[in-house]
């Protein structure tokens, strides 16, 4: 989980009022500023002020930021890409600030992980609020993937192990509870988990 974004649950509305580290991306300089100043106030820790939204990888791991603002009128393609590219490699919540939009922009940007589209530009007023909103959102957003990652993983294990059994069933003519019981057994002898047991019998050509 990214730093400073705490796990849902009873920290959850302290996590939200810590000094959260944030990378702002906005290339005027005074509405920059002004953004900085609300954020300041409001408590937060703005450790970087970009004038694009390029390399966002390297610049969020160097910052350590928690959350990135970006400030861009009409967000380009190059842009919308660098964030997907963020979210895969380096996932943070996005909040995007834009003074207009179409139907496919804010599509692709949501789609790249961007957790909240702002129309209508920038307000400092408006930018902690915000980003408490988003941050919910990312941590919605990333238990959910967790949850789908974990679910698959088990699914994988299941079958790996009914292939085990299988194989113990056709080579020793065991019935499928002796299989899984020899199995079971195999595993508590070696300190092992079921699933590795099942894997170090299966023959080598197996996925």
């Amino acid at each position: 989980m990214p730093p400073g974004i705490t796990p849902a649950g009873s920290a959850e509305r302290k996590g939200l009022r810590q000094a959260l580290r944030v990378l702002l991306v906005d290339a005027d300089p005074d509405r920059a500023a002004a953004v900085r100043e609300g954020l300041e106030f409001s408590g937060c820790e703005v450790v970087g002020l970009l004038a694009d939204p390029f390399d966002l990888v390297a610049r969020v791991r160097a910052s350590g930021a928690d959350v990135l603002v970006c400030a861009l009128d009409d967000p380009s393609r190059d842009a919308i890409e660098a964030m997907a590219l963020l979210n895969r490699n380096e996932p943070r919540p996005v909040v995007l600030f834009a003074q207009s939009a179409g139907e496919a922009q804010i599509e692709a940007a949501l789609e790249a992980g961007v957790a909240a589209y702002v129309i209508e530009g920038l307000a400092p007023s408006r930018v902690r609020p915000v980003m408490e909103v988003a941050i919910r959102r990312f941590r919605a957003h990333e238990a959910l993937k967790r949850e789908l990652t974990e679910t698959r993983a088990t699914l994988a294990e299941r079958k790996v192990i009914e292939r085990a059994k299988g194989h113990l069933m056709r080579a020793r003519r065991l019935s499928e509870s002796e299989a899984h019981a020899t199995l079971r057994r195999m595993a508590m002898d070696r300190g092992q988990r079921l699933v590795d047991a099942a894997r170090g019998i299966l023959p080598t050509e197996s996925p």
